[in-house]
């Protein structure tokens, strides 16, 4: 089991300010994870959202909408649907009444490329954590925030 105090080598002034610093830790553990597990498959973590995003819609979306929907809130949302864009994962769809309008949509290649990740495959970072031990830190996130 992990110990920040050791990971880090330090000290805490107090519990909250030791809380604090753990979650920002953790949030980066998880994220080097996650950055490593979708590097065989050409994408990252963000990118993977859009396109489940864009799954689970079942039907065009403008970027505004699927950037409200991301979990992680990426200043650079465009960019990352332009890389998607240019894998042929995502397309464009401009609209025919106000060429302003731009809708996304999830090509064949992108619903291929979901269904070769498989869903569970966060469940190894929570692995440590019982079923309710999982439900008690998710209320006390909710409730931080």
């Amino acid at each position: 089991m992990g110990d920040l105090a050791k990971d880090i080598n330090s000290k805490f002034e107090n519990n909250h300010v030791k809380a604090l610093i753990n979650i920002v830790y953790t949030a980066n553990w998880i994220t080097g994870y996650q950055n490593e597990f979708f590097k065989p498959f050409g994408i990252s973590p963000q990118q993977y959202n859009i396109l489940r995003i864009l799954r689970g819609a079942s039907e065009p979306l403008n970027v505004q909408t699927i950037k409200n929907r991301m979990i992680e809130r990426a200043p650079n949302a465009t960019r990352l649907m332009d890389k998607l864009c240019a894998k042929n994962l995502i397309e464009r769809l401009p609209c025919e009444h106000d060429r302003r309008i731009v809708k996304i949509a999830i090509t064949k290649e992108g619903l291929a490329l979901l269904e070769k990740i498989p869903d569970n495959f966060n469940s190894k970072l929570l692995e440590n954590l019982s079923d309710d031990e999982a439900a008690e830190l998710s209320r006390l996130l909710d409730k931080m925030r």
